[in-house]
C-alpha cells in the first residue's frame, strides 16, 4: 500500500495546540530534514554551549578536599573515559538519525512503556542540576549584591522561563553569543593566578585531603568517581541538540564527525578539566583564605579575580560568570525536562498537555530542593543518583554498540513508534533494572562494606555484561513486533539515511517525513508518531 501527500481525505483533527508547539522543536520526534537549517559548526557550539555549568566546580572542589588531589585527579578521568566512550554510540545515533534519547532507548532495548522509567530519570537528572546551577547563582547574587538565598533561588528560576520556551531557534543564539565571553571568564583567571604564583601547582599536587591520603587509595578514587559519574546523564542534553545535526555525507562526513565527537562524548573533556580546576581553587581556598566555603564557585573565582583586578571588578565579574552559567546551562535543563516529562506523560495519558506546562512542574521541583538547601548534600545526592545513570547509558550503548551492530540482534535502524514496538522488551529492563539494584545495594553497604566504593563499576558492569546476554538469551525477537508499517517506501535509504518524502497524517492533517509516519488502520490513512501516540 503506497501513500503520498494527497491522502489527507475522512480526517479527524488533532488537538491544535499539540500540533504547533511540537512543530516549533519537534518534541516527541524526528527532526526532519526540512527544519534542520543549521551547519555542523552551529549545532556543535550551541550544544557545548549547554555544559557552561559550574556544579563541575563544586565537585570537583568536594571531591579534591574529601579524597586529596591525587585521588580526586584519578577519579576525573575514570569517570572522564567512562563517559566519552559510552557516550560514543550514543552521540553517533541521535546525530545519525535525528532523534533524542528517549526515542533512542524505546528501541534499544526498553520498548515503548520500558522507557517511561528512563524519561523520568533523565528528567531527574534535569531538575537535580537546574536546582545546583540556581543554587550557585543564589550563592553568587547574595554575595555580589547582598540578596537573602531564597530570593536568589527564585530569580534564578524565573529567570529561564521566557527563554526556554521558544525551543532550539532560540537557545541555538543564546548559547552561541555567550560562549566565548564565558570561556574569557572561566580560564582567565585561572590562568592569572598560576602565573602570578607557579609554585601553587606543586602544593595542590601534594594535597592529602581532610581523609589525609597522600597517595593512592582505591577506595577514594571510586568514591569520587561515583559523584563525577552522575554527570554521564549529560549526554542527554548534548543530544537534544545533536538531534539537529544535518544529514551525513561524502562531502560534510569530515566536519559532521567532528562535531559530533565534540560536542557529544567530547563535552567531558571540558567537564573533567573544569572539575580540575574546581579542585584546585577549592584547594587554593583552604589554604589562603581559611573561613570561606570552598566548595561554592563564586568564592572560588571571586578569590582567583582579586589576584589580578580590584576587589569591586573582581566580585563584579564573579557574579557575572556565575549569572552566565546559570542560564546557559539552566535554559538546557528546562528544556530537556520538559522534554522528558512530556514524553513520559503523553505516553502514559495519551495526552499532550503542552511542553511548557513541564517546563513549569520541573522548575518548581527544582526550586522546592533549593530552598531545601540541597547544596549542603551534593555528594550524596550525586553518588546515589549515578547508580540509575550508569545503569540506563550502559545498557543504551551497549545496546546499540553490541547488539545492533556487532550480534546483529537488535535492528539497525530505529524504532519508536507506538505500534511497531513491544510494551516493554526484557533486553533493557533486565539489564537495566539488574545493573540498578545491584549498584545502589553496594552504595547502600548492603553488599559489604568492601563493595561499598565500587558501586559505580558494577552498575557498569552489570549491563555491560547482561545487555548482550539477554538479547543473546531472548534471540532478540522483543525489539520490533512488527517490521512493516503497511507503507511501501523505505523509511531509510539504502545508505541509512531518513528518507525525506512528505506524508500527510490524517488526524492532524500536517506534513511529515517518512521516518515519523506510519499506516493507520483505525484512521484508514497515515498517521504520525505522536497522532498514533495519542489514540
Amino acid at each position: 500500500m503506497s501513500y503520498s501527500r494527497e491522502t489527507a481525505s475522512n480526517s479527524r483533527s488533532a488537538p491544535s495546540s499539540a500540533v504547533n508547539e511540537t512543530l516549533e522543536d519537534y518534541t516527541l520526534r524526528y527532526a526532519p530534514h526540512s527544519f534542520r537549517r543549521w551547519g555542523s559548526a552551529t549545532v556543535a557550539i550551541t550544544a557545548l554551549g549547554g555544559i557552561a555549568y559550574l556544579a563541575d566546580f563544586s565537585i570537583g572542589a568536594s571531591i579534591g578536599l574529601t579524597y586529596g588531589t591525587l585521588n580526586a585527579l584519578l577519579a576525573i578521568v575514570f569517570a572522564a573515559i567512562i563517559i566519552f566512550l559510552t557516550g560514543i554510540p550514543l552521540a553517533y545515533y541521535a546525530a545519525r538519525y535525528n532523534i533524542d534519547l528517549d526515542l533512542i532507548t524505546r528501541g534499544a532495548g526498553f520498548g515503548y512503556y520500558g522507557s517511561v522509567i528512563t524519561s523520568i530519570i533523565f528528567a531527574s537528572f534535569t531538575f537535580i542540576f537546574f536546582a545546583l546551577e540556581g543554587s550557585i547563582m543564589a550563592q553568587g547574587l547574595q554575595l555580589g549584591l547582598h540578596l537573602p538565598l531564597w530570593l536568589g533561588y527564585l530569580l534564578s528560576t524565573l529567570l529561564v522561563i521566557p527563554l526556554v520556551v521558544y525551543g532550539m531557534k532560540a537557545l541555538s543564539q543564546l548559547q552561541i553569543w555567550t560562549t566565548p565571553l564565558w570561556l574569557i571568564l572561566m580560564i582567565g583567571p585561572v590562568v592569572a593566578l598560576l602565573w602570578q604564583q607557579p609554585t601553587l601547582l606543586q602544593q595542590f599536587y601534594h594535597f592529602a585531603g581532610k581523609q589525609g591520603q597522600a597517595g593512592i587509595d582505591m577506595a577514594s578514587v571510586m568514591l569520587g568517581a561515583g559523584i563525577c559519574l552522575s554527570l554521564i546523564m549529560q549526554i542527554g542534553e548534548q543530544i537534544d541538540y545533536l538531534r539537529f545535526m544535518p544529514a551525513k555525507t561524502r562531502e560534510n562526513s569530515r566536519s559532521w564527525w567532528v562535531a559530533v565527537l565534540s560536542a557529544g562524548p567530547g563535552w567531558v573533556v571540558l567537564g573533567a578539566l573544569k572539575q580540575a580546576i574546581g579542585a584546585f581553587l577549592g584547594f587554593y581556598l583552604l589554604s589562603f583564605a581559611p573561613g570561606i566555603n570552598s566548595t561554592e564557585p563564586v568564592q572560588q573565582f571571586n578569590a582567583a579575580f582579586h589576584q589580578m583586578l580590584p576587589g569591586w571588578l573582581a566580585l563584579t565579574l564573579a557574579v557575572v560568570l556565575v549569572v552566565i552559567s546559570q542560564i546557559k546551562i539552566n535554559v538546557t535543563n528546562a528544556y530537556s525536562g520538559s522534554l522528558s516529562w512530556t514524553s513520559a506523560y503523553t505516553r502514559i495519558r495519551r495526552h499532550y498537555p503542552g511542553r511548557i506546562v513541564f517546563v513549569l512542574v520541573n522548575l518548581a521541583i527544582a526550586l522546592a530542593l533549593m530552598e531545601g538547601n540541597m547544596f549542603a548534600v551534593l555528594g550524596n545526592i550525586l553518588g546515589f543518583y549515578s547508580n540509575f545513570a550508569i545503569a540506563w547509558v550502559t545498557v543504551v550503548a551497549i545496546d546499540i554498540a553490541v547488539n545492533k551492530y556487532l550480534l546483529q540482534l537488535s535492528p539497525k535502524l530505529p524504532e519508536y513508534r507506538k505500534g511497531m514496538l513491544y510494551r516493554f522488551n526484557p533486553v533493557g529492563m533486565v539489564a537495566f533494572l539488574g545493573a540498578a539494584g545491584l549498584s545502589i545495594a553496594a552504595f547502600f553497604g548492603l553488599l559489604g562494606p568492601f563493595l561499598m566504593p565500587y558501586s559505580p563499576l558494577i552498575a557498569l558492569a552489570v549491563a555491560a555484561g547482561l545487555t548482550p546476554l539477554m538479547a543473546i538469551v531472548t534471540g532478540g525477537k522483543y525489539y520490533a513486533k512488527q517490521t512493516h508499517d503497511g507503507i511501501d517506501e523505505p523509511r531509510y535509504d539504502t545508505a541509512g539515511t531518513p528518507v525525506s518524502t512528505l506524508y500527510h497524517c490524517v488526524s492532524c492533517q500536517q506534513p511529515y517525513e517518512r521516518p515519523d509516519v506510519m499506516h493507520s488502520a483505525a484512521h484508514q490513512g497515515v498517521i504520525c508518531s505522536l497522532c498514533k501516540t495519542l489514540h
